[in-house]
């Protein structure tokens, strides 16, 4: 009953003060530290011993599962060389730099346990960098290397950790390191891609959305057990089956799958990572007491404790610099066409906050190595200091050197040109199939498609005090909607219909409800967070021969057709080729369309104030 009444409260206090977080606009992480360290000196709150077992194969496998389906596969790849330089180079860099200072700082202490403590605080957990990062809007290209980083360089350190502690009784050639590694890394990668050959095949033969989920929740523990047996790395075979099976989602599970999937996962993650953040804090009190009694005096102990934090931040700033400008000399970001300045790399050193591996890891450290509270204290300093230094530091670091966000316009642009060539895909096959139409199901197959599409451009409008079709739309279907489950509810408790069919109309519902209340929330984010937009990295020779224009504002553009006819319009754009203006597909008279099928004029642009983006009618890509 205890234990149960430990768990509840921690879960409590989880949610609640990461809804405080949220309301006062904090990182949760460091609030959660924070409120556990201040609980382990709160008298009746248990003494919460932090076993490595339980982080290394009940809580790793998840959290790593969990951030791995999310992680594009194709991003992964386009930065691998700055993602290996830092999982692998930098925690190899960092273990040594470390060991060197803690032999120098800790008289008599021997150099495989100066460098497994340097192992154990090498590899920083981008769950605090990334979720700071999204919240003040990094650039993609940054938490995407952040947390492709995290993904695999738990797998260098605690390779790295074992090899020093067999140092500590037998030695270790440097041979046998390398042995090691590639055993662990090749073995891993192998076990990671059975998992996800097998899991693959019969998430082929399933349909039961609820079965899936259960299959996905097995699949991080079978993958990590598995090459753990071989004395492989079970990271790599968790974040090899995870990417894996990410990518290959939309091809290999239902629509209802991955919905169900992505939803599981995304709360598993919440909760466990707040989780491993309050338990951090809530190791400080015993550990702080086992210090007490350390033979080394306590100023010794602070001078070790501080230079272990300063190296770890200046090792990792000094290694991004030298990979950057020495060894990736990264191009062009794809999404923008403009190379990383350096600030980029200032945040990219800056964000490397450890985590709850470094304090499980040190755990694994033998109980009778000299010193073990002390190394123990180092690690806790190390994540705690990391985390409230740098942690807090970055919001107002990537501020005051301007560090670019991702640009909402941009992405809504993004996103209505991928829906264009998928329509277009989609009425290829039309054309193609063989069909009896005598209700006129086709046309009523177009009109959703066009409305879809119509609604994704109608969302870069930028004019705050205009509705667009979609915005009437939404506001005309939510009313609608909110009487029609008011209605199925007076039947459900009148006991007409049966309980099952209730909860399928009712879902219903609320997947329609839900689409509306995404869209809605994109528009208000671009109304809010509005950026000139640049460009998506797609184009094409008509874009390239057509550079933007300047639109005169002054008089006001109008569409002369729509003004002739007594129409209205949404938005307005400009052919590149002759200077008309029209009105956007989204308005009724779709004068910019008709324009091109007029004329065969490619090229069109926005005629909205500060909007420069290109649309070509040919290839369906913008610019």
């Amino acid at each position: 009953m205890e234990i149960a009444v430990l768990l509840v409260a921690m879960a409590v206090s989880v949610l609640a003060f990461t809804a405080l977080a949220d309301r006062l606009d904090f990182p949760a992480p460091l609030l959660l530290i924070a409120v556990g360290v201040a609980g382990s000196y709160v008298p009746g709150v248990p003494e919460i011993h932090l076993e490595p077992d339980v982080v290394l194969f009940g809580l790793l496998p998840p959290l790593l599962y969990a951030a791995a389906i999310q992680t594009s596969l194709v991003d992964f790849n386009a930065n691998r060389r700055a993602i290996l330089l830092l999982s692998v180079g930098l925690v190899v860099f960092t273990t040594l730099g470390v060991g060197v200072i803690v032999h120098a700082l800790i008289p008599g202490i021997s150099w495989p346990v100066s460098f497994a403590i340097g192992a154990v605080v090498a590899p920083p957990d981008a769950v605090a960098a990334t979720a700071i990062a999204r919240r003040i809007g990094l650039p993609r290209r940054i938490v995407t290397i952040l947390e492709g980083e995290s993904l695999l360089n738990d797998a260098t350190a605690l390779v790295a950790l074992r090899t020093a502690i067999a140092a500590m009784s037998v030695g270790v050639e440097a041979f046998h390191v390398g042995q090691e590694f590639l055993i662990a890394s090749v073995g891993g990668a192998a076990v990671g891609f059975v998992v996800f050959v097998i899991v693959a095949k019969l998430r082929k033969l399933i349909t039961d959305p609820v079965l899936d989920t259960a299959i996905s929740f097995v699949v991080p523990f079978v993958a990590f057990i598995a090459a753990e047996e071989i004395h492989a790395s079970g990271v790599i075979a968790v974040v090899i089956a995870g990417l894996l099976l990410g990518h290959k989602a939309p091809v290999v599970q239902t629509a209802q799958s991955r919905i169900a999937e992505r939803m599981n996962w995304r709360t598993i993650a919440f909760v466990l990572e707040n989780t491993v953040f309050l338990l951090i804090g809530l190791q400080a009190g015993w550990i702080v007491a086992d210090v007490s009694e350390s033979t080394l005096s306590a100023g010794r102990i602070a001078a070790v404790c501080a230079a272990v934090l300063a190296g770890c931040i200046v090792l990792r700033m000094a290694w991004v610099f030298a990979a950057r400008y020495l060894l990736v000399r990264p191009g062009p970001d794809p999404s923008t066409g403009i190379r990383p300045p350096w600030t980029f790399t200032l945040i990219l050193g800056w964000a490397g906050i450890r985590g709850v591996v470094t304090l499980a890891a040190a755990f694994l450290i033998p109980e009778d190595t000299p010193h073990r509270e002390v190394l123990l204290l180092i690690a806790f300093t190390v994540v705690a200091g990391t985390l409230f230094i740098q942690g807090l530091s970055l919001p107002m670091l990537a501020r005051r050197l301007h560090v670019p966000s991702p640009d909402p316009m941009e992405d809504a642009l993004a996103r209505a040109t991928l829906l264009q060539q998928a329509s277009k895909a989609g009425y290829k096959v039309l054309k193609e199939m063989e069909y009896d139409d005598q209700q006129n199901v086709v046309a009523l197959v177009k009109q959703r498609i066009e409305q879809r599409n119509f609604a994704a451009w109608e969302r870069l409008g930028t004019q705050a005090d205009t509705e667009t079709p979609s915005e009437l739309y939404a506001r005309i279907r939510l009313a609608m909607l909110d009487a029609e489950r008011a209605r199925v509810l007076e039947v459900r408790d009148a006991g007409q219909v049966a309980s099952e069919v209730v909860s399928e109309v009712l879902a219903m519902l609320d997947v329609e409800e839900s689409m509306i209340d995404i869209a809605q929330a994109s528009r208000a984010e671009l109304q809010t967070e509005y950026s000139r937009v640049r460009r998506t990295g797609a184009t094409c020779e008509h874009l390239q021969s057509r550079p933007v224009q300047e639109v005169e504002q002054e008089p006001s553009p109008v569409c002369q057709r729509c003004v002739d006819e007594g129409l209205t319009w949404v938005s307005l754009r400009i052919c590149l080729e002759c200077q008309n203006i029209a009105c956007c597909d989204s308005s009724v008279g779709r004068h910019a369309t008709a324009h091109f099928r007029d004329t065969t004029h490619p090229v069109m642009q926005s005629a909205e104030p500060l909007e420069d983006w290109r649309w070509c009618y040919v290839h369906h890509v913008t610019a």
